[in-house]
């Protein structure tokens, strides 16, 4: 059994002390927490679990990353703290662990990351013989390993449209939704996340994942942004009131420029509540979803619906995007110490996961 890590237990890291769980080749070693209030809760209460796991919470670093754990699921948030979050991936990896994370945008497309990212990463390799494979929440394989896929069904293929659409009215991370994306604030603020340069700096690198993979070349990466204000005041469950006039739903793209036209495209609509902006694209049932389009001959296009903890499709993205991290843990134990992204770790089969769910 492969002695594995959680590091963060927020809505990622929930999600992967239950991949974790059931998965039979691995098992849930230690889970690290900031909050005090945390510390020596049983596991499976930070999990939503019914059955106790023995695994108590902790927020001892060094005593756990002594125990040379085999591998870690780094789960805490990389947002507004990138420099903290490579610092701890690093001393994981300088530890000898298999690293697995969403934290690090920059990673997606390792390659072509910048030096100063991927030395410290490469160094604590070469020291502890750890290994690092980034891929994204929302989700990652929505984003490369799905749209390069299909790409192959097709004779010719136009342009690739990676779509995430949601309704955040029960996504319960208000300080995200409220000011990193905006919701509920003035037409004229400015989230951190929608301003300038922000969204390539996040999405850019699966841009450039997925042109590699196509064998093409960018001329550059391009972003849209169009905002529309609520008509009516709207109440949601977890986050309070957004009140009308205020940003009620975004949608953006970060677009890959070949030969002066839009070919790769990762493309967010995000509302506070369907009313808002519904014109744009929705997802089949209201709440939220994942698609592929290809455009060209024939035409193709993927919907992904995923639910998880109730009928959250919030919490579905965030369950799949780990299932596609902790998945991996066993392949990358096997293979060469290394930095590694999506185009080098094979998307696998459940194998031994057949009716192993555990609530």
């Amino acid at each position: 059994m492969i002695s594995t890590v959680v590091w963060g237990t927020g809505n990622v890291g929930r999600a992967a002390i239950r991949a974790v769980e059931a998965h039979p080749a691995l098992k849930l070693a230690a889970v690290i927490v900031h909050n005090p209030g945390k510390v020596g809760r049983d596991a499976s209460h930070l999990a939503g679990l019914t059955e106790e796991l023995g695994v108590t919470a902790t927020d001892d670093i060094d005593t756990v990353l002594a125990a040379s754990p085999r591998a870690v699921v780094y789960a805490a948030s990389g947002d507004i703290r990138p420099d903290e979050a490579q610092a701890d991936i690093v001393r994981a990896v300088r530890a000898g662990a298999v690293v697995v994370t969403p934290a690090l945008y920059a990673l997606y497309d390792q390659r072509n990351a910048p030096q100063e990212l991927r030395d410290p990463v490469l160094a604590a390799i070469a020291d502890g013989g750890g290994s690092l494979f980034v891929s994204g929440v929302d989700p990652g394989w929505g984003n490369d390993v799905l749209p390069l896929l299909i790409s192959g069904l097709g004779t010719s293929v136009d342009v690739i449209r990676c779509q995430e659409i949601f309704d955040y009215s029960t996504y319960d991370q208000p300080d995200s939704v409220r000011y990193l994306v905006g919701m509920g604030q003035p037409m004229d603020y400015e989230p951190l996340m929608l301003a300038p340069s922000i969204p390539t700096m996040v999405w850019g690198g699966q841009i450039r994942l997925m042109a590699r993979a196509l064998g093409v070349e960018l001329d550059e990466i391009r972003e849209t942004l169009d905002r529309c204000p609520l008509d009516t005041t709207v109440s949601t469950r977890t986050m309070g009131d957004f009140e009308a006039g205020t940003q009620g739903a975004v949608r953006f793209e970060v677009q890959g420029i070949v030969e002066g036209e839009a070919r790769i495209v990762i493309e967010h609509v995000t509302r506070i509540h369907p009313s808002c902006a519904p014109h744009w694209p929705t997802p089949p049932d209201g709440a939220g979803a994942h698609r592929v389009i290809i455009e060209g001959r024939p035409r193709i296009e993927v919907t992904v619906e995923a639910t998880d903890e109730g009928e959250n499709r919030s919490a579905g993205g965030n369950a799949t995007a780990v299932g596609r991290l902790v998945n991996a843990i066993d392949w990358l134990v096997e293979a060469e110490p290394g930095l590694y992204d999506a185009l080098d770790v094979p998307l696998r089969a459940a194998v031994g996961r057949l009716g192993r769910s555990r609530r």
